[in-house]
């Protein structure tokens, strides 16, 4: 169901362009067009441990398929173009007491066999200006939407993004619904968060931002975003990537935002970051700090979202509870550096404290990734990934995890 008006122009901006394209296909339009599917295959196993609120183990194998259509835009001072997106999740196994990995939908009677959806994006393109308006995948400081489990999270809105001036990219969106990567339906806008933030449904979602190169090797972002009857939140990121040499760099990234409550939420938060990495010939060496700071933890939009934190990692994700303080070990290695492209490693560890009752609890997770891509032969572009960690906490409540996770993907190029 259409609950705005604003979606309702959404909905219908998209059945027109998509009903007018036809007519008005020329040869940048067709030329341009880029179609994709990709197979991934997902298998994920949890033992959540020490737990009275969750399952002892979330357990389930899937198959899912994403056809991705792109097409060019029409020629002239204005072009038009449509974009569409087709997912598809099959389930291989699950049972009702193993639900909860994020790969299937799940109720009292477990997970059903499959779920789909479709989604269509009209575009129009004006000089280095481009806006969007159906199913939107923003992917900025403000608001990230989830791509790490079978089928990628979707938003229903309208985005534009401006590059009219060398150097500089603005950002700007109004979303209205999402629908969460393992659901076949467009819902409310939810939020999350820890430390004394309570979750549930808000109202609408709008970001602007600003991202400019204020030197060769110095870039600087802003944004503001809000999520009526939820939260008000300004983020700022300086990024600086220091050449030290042949294949050598020192890149420093630091983050900071700044989020109020907005309507009847508690919200009041201020988190810090900063993460510096050292890379020479394959290596990646990465040490980061968090900080979180007010009444609560922090705060984002979408239940799945990916938040703009340095400490947001893979199983509790984002060390992001009211008080904390964080810090995180990285190291990556990509071993073409050594005569072996398409194989990659990475293993961190980050550990949290002066939070919860008291200020005394603590917490701590590792994880290791290892990840292949076939280069050459019938396999070629074939990819798998393994993905490990382990999470513990003395904080009541958490529970204690040991994961892992297998991924293997295929893209099939249509056109």
């Amino acid at each position: 169901m259409l609950k705005t008006p604003i979606a309702r122009g959404v909905a219908l901006a998209t059945l027109g362009a998509t009903l007018a394209i036809p007519t008005m296909a020329q040869a940048a339009f067709i030329e341009d067009t880029k179609a994709g599917l990709e197979l991934r295959n997902f298998y994920y196993n949890s033992d959540n441990r020490n737990s009275a609120n969750t399952k002892s183990k979330s357990d389930e194998w899937a198959q899912g398929f994403i056809l991705r259509v792109e097409s060019g835009f029409t020629e002239g001072p204005v072009g038009f173009g449509v974009d569409a997106l087709g997912l598809l999740g099959v389930k291989l196994d699950s049972s009702p007491d193993r639900t909860g990995t994020g790969l299937l939908p799940s109720g009292d009677s477990g997970a059903p066999d499959d779920y789909s959806s479709l989604h269509a994006t009209a575009k129009m393109k004006v000089s280095k200006t481009i806006l969007k308006v159906g199913a939107i995948e923003p992917k900025n400081m403000a608001i990230a939407r989830s791509d790490s489990r079978l089928l990628p999270q979707t938003f229903q809105g309208a985005q534009l993004v401006s590059k009219e001036v060398d150097g500089l990219t603005l950002d700007l969106g109004y979303l209205t619904e999402q629908n969460n990567r393992d659901s076949s339906n467009y819902e409310d806008i939810t939020y999350a968060g820890k430390g004394g933030v309570a979750a549930g449904e808000a109202e609408d979602f709008m970001f602007a931002g600003a991202t400019y190169s204020l030197m060769k090797n110095l870039t600087g972002a802003y944004y503001y975003s809000n999520l009526e009857e939820a939260y008000k939140q300004h983020s700022f990121n300086l990024v600086h990537v220091l050449p030290l040499g042949e294949d050598q760099s020192l890149k420093t990234d630091l983050r900071y935002a700044r989020s109020t409550d907005d309507g009847s939420s508690t919200v009041d938060n201020k988190a810090f970051g900063a993460m510096v990495t050292y890379s020479i010939s394959g290596h990646s060496f990465g040490v980061a700090y968090q900080k979180m700071s007010g009444d609560t933890g922090f705060a984002y939009a979408g239940a799945s979202t990916d938040p703009f934190l340095v400490n947001y990692v893979m199983l509790s994700a984002d060390f992001a509870n009211a008080d904390e303080k964080s810090w995180q070990a990285r190291y990556d290695y990509n071993f073409a550096a050594m005569g072996i492209p398409g194989l990659t490693f990475m293993t961190r560890y980050v550990t949290g404290d002066d939070f919860g009752a008291g200020g005394n609890s603590k917490e701590w997770e590792r994880n290791t990734d290892i990840g292949y891509v076939f280069q050459e032969g019938t396999l070629k572009n074939l990819g798998v990934k393994w993905r490990n960690g382990t999470y513990r906490s003395s904080n009541n409540g958490d529970k204690d995890i040991d994961q892992n996770r297998l991924i293997v993907s295929y893209t099939i190029p249509l056109m």
